[in-house]
């Protein structure tokens, strides 16, 4: 049989009642444990997938989505905990054929190589050769044709990858899959980065896969697309199983309130605004736009205000936060920094108007790991430690200490490195620089993603204490808690500003503005 070929299962015989036995489950996880330190990633999660269906896993970040996935590929394994596939034992963590021939991922960022052609990417490492052991490409590309043709991806095997949109490599990573004999394939965000025309192919594709009896596992932020897909959906929370249930029988505001936690769904917001309307804007943004990330997006941060922006994975959320710090450019539209319209794509002209920021990753945007903390912590005011270039360690010194006072560092002194620290003491250290200059407007993406109870609570309890001494304050975020404090939420979907929900909103209300879900549909 051709790699092109789809293996067929004969029906199972009938019992000695007449009546046909269920299949197996296609895969099955029960009681898996998976710990990283002291963070639990998974506890006790169980998932069961019937075959032939179109299976959703959704939860918040951090719900342990990400880790069942490497689990159910075969890249970790469990610390507890047994997964089958067709009622028999998983492979061997060493044996990836064996892994290949019964699951597949399509990640949202493709593994695709793009100087490839698509060809040499269904068949890497699996080439034909001829007698002389070199590689018949003739035979390869033959093969890719077969392959494309059985799965009716319209593609040429010949077509540089690079060359494909999104929508084409997804169709080639799902043939490429299905080449190794796999039936079970998962999909993380397969639409993150698709039009809506796009969308609606993907999912013509799905049941028509599922009708040759493949089986998906389907990942996603965007609710609305579980119900337009799927069959069944599980939901984690907290790294624990919470439900598992046909979609038709889960109504959307269950489905959001099994994802938030009955218990969080009634908590409000207290603080009290420290917005003062008299003063100019800390920021203004006008029709700002970006292709592929954000459209015609518009709003304003008064002084002392704290305003959210909110959103799922691709939802454009960080993309803009990241614009008006100048770490991307817009393609149109301006931003205004505290009266002062900095050059795009320009992070120290940002600076110079006024903003402070802390990144979205601490370890790759955040700090220099070797370098000490009271050179991260002024790494951004290089004119306050002196002049003409000179720079005197005495003031470095005094500065640091002063902000390692501040914002509660724990360290024996601003010599050591940051790499040293706890992360939330180097998220501290972040904070510190995008405090050190007395910023008009601070940005912050995600914030407290990564640290202890304490740390959060310190790190947020800075930025209501920043906001009250007039600074406006932007958190770009999808975290509940880092979003309580603002004066009001601006949520985002699909690179667009969709509503605007004013502080004392209800968690299972957000996360459904967040998730594109109609409450009331």
């Amino acid at each position: 049989m051709s790699d092109g070929e789809r293996a067929v299962t004969p029906a199972p015989a009938p019992a000695d009642d007449g009546q046909v036995p269920a299949a197996p489950p296609v895969v099955e996880a029960t009681g898996i444990v998976k710990r990283f330190g002291p963070t639990v990633a998974l506890n006790g999660a169980r998932i069961t997938i019937r075959p032939g269906e179109t299976h959703a896993l959704v939860g918040r970040n951090g719900a342990g989505k990400s880790t069942l996935v490497s689990v159910l590929t075969g890249l970790q394994a469990p610390d507890e905990g047994t997964v089958t596939f067709g009622g028999g034992p998983a492979p061997r963590l060493a044996d990836r054929d064996a892994w290949r021939q019964r699951v597949a991922c399509v990640y949202q960022k493709s593994t695709i190589i793009p100087t490839l052609t698509v060809a040499e990417n269904l068949f890497l490492n699996r080439h034909d050769h001829g007698r002389s052991r070199l590689i018949s490409w003739q035979g390869v590309r033959r093969r890719a044709q077969e392959l494309l043709s059985t799965w009716s991806v319209d593609v040429d095997p010949q077509t540089a990858a690079g060359e494909l949109s999104v929508e084409q490599r997804q169709f080639v990573e799902i043939a490429r899959a299905l080449s190794f004999g796999a039936r079970f394939i998962i999909l993380d965000e397969p639409t993150a980065q698709l039009d809506g025309a796009a969308i609606s192919r993907l999912f013509e594709r799905i049941r028509e896969l599922q009708r040759q009896g493949v089986t998906f596992l389907f990942i996603s932020h965007h609710l609305q697309e579980v119900y337009d897909i799927c069959d069944m959906v599980t939901v984690f929370r907290d790294a624990a199983h919470i439900v598992t249930a046909p979609v038709a029988e889960l109504p959307r505001a269950k489905l959001v309130a099994a994802m938030t936690g009955e218990a969080a769904v009634d908590r409000l917001q207290v603080r009290s605004s420290s917005l003062d309307r008299t003063a100019p804007p800390a920021l203004s943004v006008q029709a700002l736009g970006s292709d592929g990330s954000y459209h015609d997006v518009s709003f304003q941060v008064g002084s002392g205000e704290i305003v959210g922006l909110a959103g799922a994975a691709g939802s454009g959320r960080t993309e803009v936060a990241e614009t008006v710090v100048g770490l991307r450019a817009a393609q149109a539209g301006e931003v205004e920094i505290a009266g002062r319209r900095p050059r795009p794509g320009s992070v120290p002209a940002a600076l110079a108007a006024g903003a402070g920021f802390v990144p979205q990753d601490r370890h790759h945007q955040g700090f220099v790991p070797d370098m000490s903390i009271a050179d991260n912590a002024t790494l951004s005011v290089p004119h306050r430690l002196g002049k003409n270039g000179f720079l005197s360690r005495d003031r470095r010194d005094r500065l640091a200490d002063n902000m390692i006072d501040k914002l509660a560092i724990k360290t024996p002194g601003p010599e050591l490195p940051v790499s040293a620290l706890s992360g939330g003491n180097q998220q501290k250290v972040v904070m510190a620089r995008a405090l050190a200059d007395g910023p008009r407007l601070l940005v912050l993406i995600n914030p407290t993603a990564g640290v202890d109870v304490r740390s959060k609570e310190f790190l947020l309890g800075k930025v209501e204490e920043t906001a009250e001494s007039g600074t406006g304050v932007l958190i770009a975020s999808d975290e509940l808690d880092d979003l309580r404090m603002c004066d009001r939420v601006l949520v985002m979907f699909q690179g667009r500003v969709t509503s605007e929900t004013a502080r004392g909103w209800h968690d299972h209300e957000l996360v459904a503005a967040m998730e594109g879900v109609d409450l009331n549909a």
